[in-house]
Order: C-alpha cells, then sequence, then structure tokens
C-alpha cells in the first residue's frame, strides 16, 4: 500500500538551471530519493512549454527548482507567473544561486506575499536540498487541504442558505404552480377573518374543483396533468385582480380569498371566473380537451361568526360539492347545511362507534324465522345484526349499516358477520345439523376480494356443510356491475353456498338480469306485502313476482308477514316460504321446534302493533 510520503514523491516537480552539470546532479539527488516526475528546463522559453499541460491542473506541480541566474529573464515576473498559475495559491518556490549571489528583497518580499521562498545555495549533497522539498511538499498539501476544506465549507454554507430559503418558501406556496398552498391560505384567512369580526369587512371564499382533470390526467398522464394545472392557475391569476388570495389547496382544487366584497360581488365574480374556465381549451398532443369548473362560494360576513379558517373552507367546498352534484360547470352558493351536510356530519359521529364495535366485538346476531309455506317446515332461519350500544341497548342495522357503507367500514361488518355466523352453526348441538341460515352481504361484499379467500378458509375449519348458508344479496347490487358480481357469486356457489335476491322488485331491474343470475331464491321486497290486504296494485305485483320465481327455476320468499291475512293471500298466490312477525321476530335464539303450525298461523287472530324495520 502507496505510504503518505509515497503519495508526496507523486508530485511533479519543475527544475529551471541553465548549467546542464547542475541540472544533471538535482536530477541524480532527487531521483535517488525516490522522486521520479522530474521536469527540467534550462532557459525561459522551455519553462512555458513545460507548464502548458498544467494550465487548469496546477495542483499537480509540487514544487518550482529555479535558479536565480536564469539568463535573459525577468525573475521577478517568471517567478510571479510560475507560482500563482491559473489564479490559484503560490507553488513552493525554492531559489538555488551561488554563495556570492545576493537576490532583490522585493522579490523576495512579492515571492513571500504569494508563498514562501526559499533561497538555498547550490546543493552539494541530497542532504542540502531533499528536506527541504519533502518538507515544502507537506506544507503545499496542508495548505491545498485547508483551501479545499474551505471552498467546501463555503459551498455547503451556500447551498444550505438555498435549501432554507426554499424550505421557507415550500412552507407557503405550492411547488407545481407557485400558488399559496393551504398553509399560506389559512394565515391569510385569519387576517380575513380577524378584519370581519373586528372591522366588519366582508369576504368570500371561492373553492373551484375542475371537472375533466380527471380524464386528463388518466387519459394523458400526469406530466399533462401537470400542465393544465399550471395553465389553469395561470389564467385565474390573470382573470382577477391582484387583490385576490389565490391558492391550490388539492390535486385539482383552488380556493381564492376575495376581500371586500359582497354576496352579489362574490357571485359576479364566481360566475365570471367559470365562464373564462369554460371558455378554456387545453391541448395535449393531438387532443384537445373543454375544460370547465364547478365553484362553490362561502360568504364571510360579520354576522356568520366565523372563527377558524377551516370553517370557512368546508363551507365553500360543501357548496363546490353541490355544483357539482347539480350537474357540474356551475356556481353554488352555501345558504346553510342541508341534508348532505348533516348527513356526513351525522356519519363522523357514528365512525368511532363502529370501529369500536369491531374491535371490542359489540355486535349481537339475530335470527328470524323463514317457513316453508306448504307444510310449516322452518326453512332457514335469516340471520341479522344489531350493535350493542353504550347503554347496552341493540341498535338497529338501520342505524349503523348506511354509515358503514358511506364511510368505508361495510366490508369489516360483512367478514365480522361471515365469520361468526359460521362459528355460531359450527357450535350448534347435532339436533340441529340440518339448521341453515341466510345471511345478507353487502354490494361490497362482491365486487372486492375480500370476502371469498375468508369465507373458504372459514368453511374449511368449521367442517360445517356449506348449503347451510345462503348469502342474500339486494337486487340493485346484482345488477350494478352485473359481470363482475355474477362471477363472484358462481365461485360463492362452487364452495356449495346458495343465494338469494332480497328486496325483488323494489329496483325494478329488468327480468333478463334475474333470468341470467345464478340465485336459489327470489325474496319479495316488504314494501310490496305489507299492504297486501288492502292494495290490489300490491297483490297483482306480488302474484307477478312469485309467478315470475317460478318460471325461472326458483323460489319465491315472501318477508315482512304481520298478519292471517296477509300469509292467507300470499299462500293462495303459491309462495314458497314466508317471513314476519307472524311466524317469528329476529331473536338471539332459534325456535324450539323445527315446524310452525300453518293452522294455527291462519287462524291467528291480528294485531295491531308497531312493525319494527329488520
Amino acid at each position: 500500500m502507496m505510504t503518505h510520503v509515497d503519495k508526496l514523491k507523486e508530485r511533479n516537480i519543475l527544475i529551471i538551471e541553465q548549467d546542464k552539470e547542475r541540472l544533471t546532479g538535482l536530477q541524480n539527488m532527487l531521483s535517488a530519493a525516490g522522486y521520479r516526475r522530474l521536469l527540467c528546463a534550462s532557459e525561459q522559453d522551455l519553462v512555458f512549454e513545460l507548464i502548458r499541460p498544467f494550465q487548469g491542473k496546477v495542483d499537480e506541480i509540487g514544487v518550482i527548482i529555479l535558479n536565480y541566474q536564469l539568463p535573459q529573464s525577468d525573475t521577478l515576473k517568471l517567478c510571479e507567473l510560475l507560482t500563482t498559475l491559473d489564479g490559484h495559491d503560490a507553488i513552493p518556490l525554492i531559489f538555488v544561486t551561488d554563495e556570492s549571489i545576493k537576490i532583490d528583497d522585493a522579490l523576495l518580499n512579492k515571492c513571500h506575499e504569494a508563498n514562501a521562498a526559499t533561497i538555498i545555495h547550490h546543493p552539494k549533497e541530497s542532504n542540502d536540498i531533499v528536506p527541504l522539498i519533502s518538507l515544502a511538499l507537506a506544507l503545499k498539501e496542508e495548505r491545498d487541504d485547508r483551501i479545499a476544506n474551505e471552498e467546501k465549507l463555503v459551498r455547503e454554507l451556500s447551498e444550505r442558505r438555498i435549501m432554507e430559503a426554499r424550505l421557507q418558501y415550500l412552507v407557503a406556496h405550492d411547488e407545481l404552480t407557485g400558488l399559496s398552498n393551504r398553509s399560506g391560505l389559512e394565515k391569510a384567512l385569519d387576517f380575513a377573518i380577524l378584519r370581519c369580526n373586528n372591522f366588519k369587512q366582508h369576504g368570500a371564499l371561492l373553492d373551484i374543483d375542475l371537472d375533466q382533470f380527471k380524464v386528463v390526467n388518466d387519459i394523458e398522464g400526469h406530466e399533462a396533468g401537470d400542465r393544465l394545472l399550471i395553465e389553469i392557475a395561470t389564467l385565474i391569476r390573470a382573470t382577477l385582480d391582484t387583490e385576490a388570495f389565490i391558492s391550490r389547496v388539492g390535486s385539482n382544487l383552488f380556493q381564492v380569498l376575495l376581500s371586500k366584497v359582497n354576496k352579489a360581488k362574490a357571485l359576479e365574480v364566481a360566475e365570471h371566473l367559470r365562464m373564462v374556465i369554460d371558455e378554456f381549451d387545453f391541448v395535449a398532443e393531438q387532443n384537445t380537451y373543454n375544460i370547465s369548473a364547478s365553484i362553490g362560494v362561502a360568504i364571510m360576513a360579520p354576522l356568520e361568526k366565523i372563527r377558524r379558517p377551516s370553517e370557512l373552507m368546508s363551507k365553500a367546498h360543501h357548496a363546490c360539492y353541490s355544483a357539482k352534484t347539480l350537474g357540474r360547470n356551475r356556481v353554488s352558493l352555501f345558504e346553510g347545511e342541508d341534508e348532505n351536510l348533516v348527513t356526513l356530519r351525522n356519519d363522523a359521529k357514528w365512525v368511532p362507534h363502529i370501529r369500536r364495535a369491531l374491535s371490542e366485538d359489540l355486535f349481537q346476531l339475530v335470527f328470524q324465522p323463514v317457513v316453508k309455506v306448504s307444510d310449516g317446515h322452518v326453512s332457514h332461519y335469516e340471520t341479522l345484526i344489531r350493535m350493542i350500544g353504550d347503554s347496552g341497548e341493540l341498535l338497529t342495522p338501520e342505524q349503523f349499516i348506511p354509515v358503514a357503507e358511506r364511510m368505508g367500514l361495510i366490508n369489516h361488518i360483512d367478514l365480522w358477520v361471515v365469520s361468526h355466523i359460521i362459528d355460531f352453526i359450527a357450535a350448534l348441538p347435532k339436533a340441529k345439523e340440518e339448521v341453515c341460515f341466510t345471511v345478507n352481504l353487502s354490494s361490497h361484499a362482491l365486487q372486492g376480494d375480500y370476502l371469498l379467500p375468508v369465507l373458504k378458509k372459514k368453511l374449511e375449519s368449521s367442517w360445517i356443510s356449506p348449503s347451510r348458508l345462503t348469502f342474500e344479496i339486494t337486487e340493485t347490487a346484482a345488477v350494478t356491475n352485473f359481470e363482475k358480481t355474477r362471477l363472484m357469486v358462481s365461485k360463492i356457489r362452487a364452495l356449495g353456498c346458495r343465494f338469494a335476491i332480497d328486496d325483488f322488485g323494489a329496483g325494478f331491474s329488468s327480468f333478463n338480469y334475474i333470468k341470467n343470475f345464478p340465485v336459489d331464491y327470489l325474496k319479495i321486497d316488504g314494501q310490496f306485502t305489507q299492504n297486501l290486504v288492502v292494495d290490489s296494485a300490491d297483490q297483482v305485483l306480488v302474484k307477478s313476482m312469485i309467478d315470475v320465481a317460478h318460471s325461472l327455476g326458483k323460489k319465491a320468499i315472501a318477508e315482512y308477514v304481520s298478519n292471517a291475512e296477509i300469509f292467507r293471500i300470499l299462500k293462495e298466490f303459491g309462495v314458497d316460504y314466508v317471513q314476519g312477525h307472524l311466524v317469528g321476530k329476529a331473536e338471539v335464539e332459534l325456535l324450539p321446534s323445527p315446524y310452525v303450525s300453518i293452522n294455527d298461523l291462519l287462524n291467528k287472530p291480528i294485531e295491531i302493533e308497531k312493525l319494527i324495520t329488520q
């Protein structure tokens, strides 16, 4: 391995000596000491030939040995040239001269200013010059390292200042468009709210959502999408006056704070901006896209008593959402909490309760019998879910299932129900080994891939017969993404499970869907059976549904059978199974007997009772 001393000896040493005998002597002494890169010149012209290759890389020259008596030379200028090549710090310089020659003080002072210059009389032995050269090389390396470290430090400090300035800028600005970001907008809103509440200064916040952004982004790619955002940002800047505070707060969402405007003026500005954007055409490759925007407007007035920026931002965004649901490319004003906002807030309150029920197993299964009309046999039980409330009360699914569907929690409930019903069936005594159950699935269960592997694993580990499980999906869910749903139903049926269409007739679907859908039962929606005794139109529809089910080779189930009169009519129509309070309510325990007396059902007096929905 090369030592540090060996590395120093790899530096070039420039020797300028007009006496060839003394030049040879210097070469021999340095060569014997291990210095191999010796560059020699005997006159000034040859010096320039030697140093020309080192322009831009003077670090490769370690020491210059110069005869002070070089003929036909301005020694001072030559020294300045040699020791400050390319504007770098001086190269160590060693003057060799006769003892009788006195070196000019001005030259020495000049050389010392640039670098330490050393005088030595013509050496007779290597001990006279080699230690001096080693010292000069070591000093030069030390100085070079120091200079390099100083330059590195300066560079790092400069880069750090640039980075700090950039980060400080990005704290309040969007990197893509150069507009303010959400943080910057919130600060501006803080001041605007302060002026509004204390100095009665009106204002408005516009929420601008590009309607066709996803189309452009998906078809043309993210680069085109970014260019569209930049062009829209430029368009908004050019359209609004300089007092408008423009920000980009989301992917394709801009918000604009207007100061000193009333409601009429804010709506006028928003409508003008909408028209300008609507007239804008975005060109990407060979395609041209007409871009429109949905704009929500939230007014900031003293009577509104807005306390936080998020309140105003939320109102503007909700107004924009209303504009999109009403057809897009329009302006909508926030005028108070509507049904959608109330629903959203209600959902937000329910979410933690549902999550807690999932994590702490606070759901309860209840079972409602389904009776075969021909002989009164309890064909199966419909499995229903209840959630245990804070006070131990059972909450009906109408209270939490719609929330779970809207808030992305329904898949967890699907898995909970399927897993627990299989465990329940597996735990039943041998006397009830033939009892079957139906389970309601959400529309999401058949659109994703999360249900099938769990169901398959549970069936394999529990050893129950898959035929004891029938899954119910609504008619609307069945026809939504029909092919994908039908494929998933086929896969689950291949495991041995059965399927039923729930709420049949409620969705008014084409019978062609039902004809080609692989289910075993059609379950008539309860809205048709509840008033069956007094509504002749319902009687016609129910009779038709039963006939359709039989013609397709499927069994018909009627739910919400609450009294003997409804049961009697359904029996005459030929329905296969009935379910409802007449037969049995949803309970935690199963019926003690597998049969129900048909005569008892037909003769049971009608009770006036408030029906509890399933």
